[in-house]
């Protein structure tokens, strides 16, 4: 074969299509004379399809004494099954705990009340002053503020008394007004405290309560009208001996209908024992009665007994450290670790706790007439750069002790057991004490604090309780002592605090 043909040859080949390669689209006829990419089926002629049993057929079925036993023993195991979930959940329902029901609880015993009683010295600009400062008192979780006062009288001279009336020094209607609407808008109530002898004494001047009396119940209802949510007044047992007691209780008490937010008639006394406090709460039907108890009982034993006969009435007791005399608690709590151990005991004691401004920073009380200024330096946090080392040192301090307030305050809103629990003391001593704050089957709390000057050891135990049992160990939510780390198992046979040191323990319902 010459050259030519090879070349010819090759050409051929390559122009060959593989079989497999080649389209099943195209036009060429198969051998059988069939298209390219066709595809045959066989179609049956005649399809197959499936019938049911007919009526008769089944009805003839369902007759028959198999299917007949069948369905008797299916049904009988439907009801036995559904008999038998209706048992289950009645048993459920008659074995578990029985939720007890939360009792009434009014706004002035959601959280803690706060006293200013000199608006100037609160903040510059006075009651526009106290209006820029809401958002600091909502952060601190307060519920009401007790303002003043603020009326016009001059010191022990009755017929100078107008209880309507503003004295200039303190501000404004008008701007009183617009601050007691944006608490309003803000959820904490205000409370005017129209003590009428506030500059002098006695609170209700000499020989003149009846006309006094009348004087207040006016200037309550005026008041009230304007939009504040209560009164009120020192020397309570003073006031609620007059004959007129329960006009002015009226005016305060009677001014709200069904639905809106009570008024709330609160009342001072002083150097009065807690048996005379009980009985004063029932006669003089206050909405809330501020005792000095706490500051006139220096011992544990005293102050557990305290609360042995109070608790029961917590929702119409209020406590304080010098609320009662409108001191700041730092006069009797002269250190920072006793300011945070009495307020970690206000915020957990059975009633609600009362403060005068600047206590949630350790403000310390002023010497002479004069009120003491607030400081407003605690909303930033400690500069790195410190210029002078000895007032960033209080500066901290009083952030430090803020923040333990608003945890405090924080936690006794969100635990029932804080909020309204039932009351149980566990241990007293001179310089300390502890109890027991229990409802229902939320979490439990104990309180131990200890003022005193020297360590104190606590064996926590209850008295013969049949529903009530203390665990071994309970973990520290709250403390002041380093030794007393948060989250730590405390053994409650053995509870050492350091000097005015306190601690909150935790531990959970357990059926």
């Amino acid at each position: 074969m010459n050259k030519d043909a090879e070349i010819d040859m090759k050409e051929v080949e390559l122009n060959e299509v593989d079989p497999e390669k080649q389209p099943m689209t195209g036009d060429g006829q198969t051998a059988g004379g069939e298209k390219n990419g066709s595809v045959k089926l066989k179609v049956p002629e005649d399809e197959v399809t499936f019938t049911g049993l007919s009526k008769e057929e089944l009805l003839k079925v369902a007759g028959t004494p198999g299917w007949v036993r069948t369905r008797w023993v299916l049904l009988i195991l439907f009801w036995l099954g559904w008999v038998g979930m209706l048992a289950g959940a009645i048993v459920i329902i008659v074995q578990a705990p029985r939720c007890k029901a939360i009792p009434e609880m009014s706004w002035w015993n959601e959280g803690p009340l706060y006293q200013i009683t000199d608006l100037e010295a609160f903040s510059e600009g006075g009651m526009k002053g106290v209006e820029a400062k809401l958002d600091d008192m909502n952060q601190l979780k307060v519920k009401g503020l007790i303002i003043g006062p603020l009326h016009v009288v001059q010191e022990n001279v009755p017929f100078t008394l107008d209880l309507k009336a503003i004295d200039v020094r303190q501000g404004i209607e008008e701007d009183l007004l617009a601050m007691v609407e944006k608490a309003h808008k803000k959820g904490i109530s205000v409370v005017l405290d129209l003590t009428p002898n506030y500059r002098g004494y006695p609170s209700w001047f000499r020989d003149k309560k009846e006309e006094i009396i009348e004087k207040v119940k006016e200037a309550a209802e005026h008041w009230i009208k304007l939009g504040f949510d209560g009164i009120k007044i020192c020397d309570l047992d003073v006031a609620s001996s007059s004959p007129d007691w329960s006009k002015l209780r009226l005016a305060i008490q009677g001014n709200s209908t069904e639905g809106e937010k009570k008024r709330a008639l609160i009342g001072v006394v002083e150097r009065l024992s807690a048996k005379n406090v009980s009985q004063l709460m029932n006669t003089s039907g206050v909405d809330l009665v501020l005792s000095d108890l706490l500051s006139n009982e220096n011992g544990g034993a005293e102050r557990i007994r305290a609360m042995d006969t109070l608790h029961s009435e917590q929702r119409s007791l209020g406590w304080g450290l010098g609320a009662a005399q409108k001191n700041h608690l730092s006069k009797l709590a002269t250190t920072s670790g006793l300011i945070r151990l009495y307020q970690l005991l206000l915020f957990t004691m059975p009633g609600t706790p009362v403060f005068t401004y600047g206590d949630e920073i350790g403000l310390q009380a002023g010497l002479g007439p004069n009120s003491t200024k607030m400081i407003w330096d605690t909303e930033k946090e400690p500069s790195e750069t410190v210029v002078d080392e000895a007032a960033e040192a209080n500066r901290t301090e009083r952030l430090t002790l803020k923040k333990w307030f608003k945890s405090l305050s924080d936690l006794r809103g969100k635990e029932r057991s804080l909020l309204h629990g039932d009351y149980y003391p566990l241990y007293s001593s001179p310089s300390s004490l502890s109890f027991l704050r229990v409802w229902d089957q939320s979490e439990r709390y104990i309180t131990a604090v200890n003022w005193g000057s020297a360590p104190e050891t606590m064996k926590l135990t209850l008295a013969a309780n049949e529903e009530l049992e203390l665990p071994e160990t309970a973990k520290v939510k709250l403390s002041t002592d380093d030794d007393l780390k948060p989250d730590s198992s405390v053994n409650l046979d053995n509870v050492t605090l350091g000097p005015s040191q306190a601690v909150l323990l935790q531990f959970p319902y357990s059926g």
